[in-house]
């Protein structure tokens, strides 16, 4: 019985993508590697963030999360900060119907050149957390869709 992982997301099968792996036995964070080589720009004002795809999908039981960090060298070697600070990933984003759960960072470069991300390349991290619910909780919505979906009915 499966409890909680990483899988390969759909259309990513056969591009030699890296499960994520704990560097050490106590690290809470597994390293998340780039799907493929891109280009981050120097931020401008009015931009989106830079969405770097992972090629990962993530299982996990209905009351957990993945939360998805910034690694901590890259605002300084890289100038790369997550547009929304921490990512998160809910449990029943995996294998929905727009991407099949795939994970995806979202990066800002405050730097003032341009950031090549090369794939295979860590870009951040992922940390797998229980969460509770208030004892008057009726939420009794489902996911439709994938990224952004949440309150899309």
């Amino acid at each position: 019985m499966k409890t909680r992982g990483f899988e390969i997301a759909k259309g990513y099968e056969n591009q030699d993508i890296n499960l994520p792996v704990r560097k050490t036995k106590y690290s809470a964070g597994y390293d998340i590697e780039a799907a493929e080589d891109i280009v981050v720009p120097s931020f401008k004002k009015g931009m989106a963030p830079t969405f770097i795809p992972t090629g990962l999908k993530a299982y996990m039981a209905s009351d957990e999360v993945l939360y998805l960090y910034n690694r901590s060298s890259n605002p300084k070697k890289k100038g790369l900060i997550l547009a929304n600070s921490v990512g998160v990933v809910d449990s029943d984003y995996y294998g929905n119907i727009d991407n099949d759960g795939h994970i995806m960072f979202a990066f800002y470069n405050i730097k003032e050149e341009d950031i090549t991300i090369k794939k295979g390349e860590a870009i951040g991290q992922g940390v797998f957390s229980k969460y509770f619910v208030v004892d008057d909780d009726v939420s009794e919505g489902e996911r439709i869709g994938g990224f952004g979906s949440t309150n899309k009915v």
